[in-house]
């Protein structure tokens, strides 16, 4: 699927918005050099004129071969002569040339091979930027993710919290660097403050910069969307929000079990779960809950499903937070 039609639509409203400023650049340009220098307006005439020749004698096919040569001979010498011009006015050579910020499309995001590399880099600042929106995606990546918070000594159930988050840690990096359409869903849980959301944050980050298209919502604000779609159309069907959810790549739905539980709020989860799993879609939970309590919490049919096919990762320690504050 790749990243959503918003997406796309936002990053050519800001190509169209760079090329139009660049374009409106170079007409005030234009208009102070030539009334500095009236001889450019001349100059740019008769370039504009041998370009069109060009094209008429390229009609005439070898007859024209000659005459083309001359035009370009003319070309050539008229471009001299309005850079010594511009040079001789203090003025860079370039100075009646459009400044696109990309001079290898000039800000359409399309070349002759396909999309441009600055339409690549402008989708992944976009989605970026939408995830940002409700998590601190940038400061969240894998290289920022500690060890020094988690004891090297064994917990009560003899397992090291630093051996096991370093142990998850490169899990969730090598699962981002090799995430396809059947990378697995995965189930992140255990007490809060344990770095669950840093590295499913990090996830997103490298998912989304391979150009996948990826969702990340916390519990609450995921069903309110969804509430509040369903709700605010008097003819309701298949609404284009829920449809992204059961469509993008992948779905990461963080702080499950915080958002105020009722029949809606499960019945969303359980067609966002099942259809996910059917369709064969990876879907990523975090969620404080141990999987007893999910299953108190939700009815037997969504976390079968979730328990049964996701994998499990226990997340151990003391809560970084607290920790951070001393």
């Amino acid at each position: 699927m790749g990243y959503s039609k918003n997406i796309y639509m936002t990053a050519q409203n800001k190509l169209d918005s760079r090329r139009k400023t660049a374009v409106e650049e170079l007409e005030i340009r234009r208009a102070k050099a030539y009334t500095a220098i009236p001889e450019l307006a001349e100059i740019q005439s008769r370039i504009a004129a041998c370009g069109a020749q060009v094209i008429g004698a390229f009609a005439k096919g070898a007859n024209g071969k000659a005459y083309v040569e001359e035009l370009a001979r003319e070309s050539l010498s008229t471009q001299k002569r309005r850079k010594e011009l511009l040079v001789e006015a203090g003025l860079p050579e370039n100075y009646l040339e459009a400044q696109f910020v990309c001079s290898v499309c000039e800000d359409t995001g399309v070349t002759e091979n396909g999309i441009c590399d600055c339409q690549r880099k402008l989708l992944v600042e976009t989605a970026k930027d939408e995830i940002s929106k409700y998590a601190p995606l940038r400061t969240s990546t894998f290289e920022k993710f500690s060890l020094d918070f988690y004891p090297e000594a064994p917990d009560a159930n003899g397992i090291s919290p630093k051996k096991r988050m370093a142990e998850i840690a490169k899990f969730c990096e090598d699962y981002a660097n090799d995430f396809s359409l059947k990378s697995p869903s995965l189930l992140m849980h255990g007490a809060t403050g344990l770095g669950k959301t840093h590295l499913s944050l990090g996830i997103a980050n490298v998912v989304t910069e391979k150009g996948y298209g990826l969702i990340y919502l916390s519990a609450p604000n995921l069903f309110s969307e969804l509430e509040r779609e369903r709700f605010s159309r008097q003819n309701y069907n298949e609404s284009s929000f829920e449809q992204e959810l059961l469509e993008t790549d992948l779905i990461i739905i963080d702080d499950l079990g915080i958002e105020f539980s009722t029949q809606f709020t499960s019945s969303c989860l359980y067609n966002i779960v099942n259809t996910r799993m059917l369709s064969g879609k990876p879907t990523i939970i975090s969620t404080n809950l141990t999987p007893a309590e999910l299953e108190d919490k939700y009815t037997q049919r969504i976390t079968s499903r979730i328990i049964g096919s996701y994998i499990s990762l226990k997340f151990i320690g003391r809560d970084i937070r607290q920790l951070k504050r001393y």
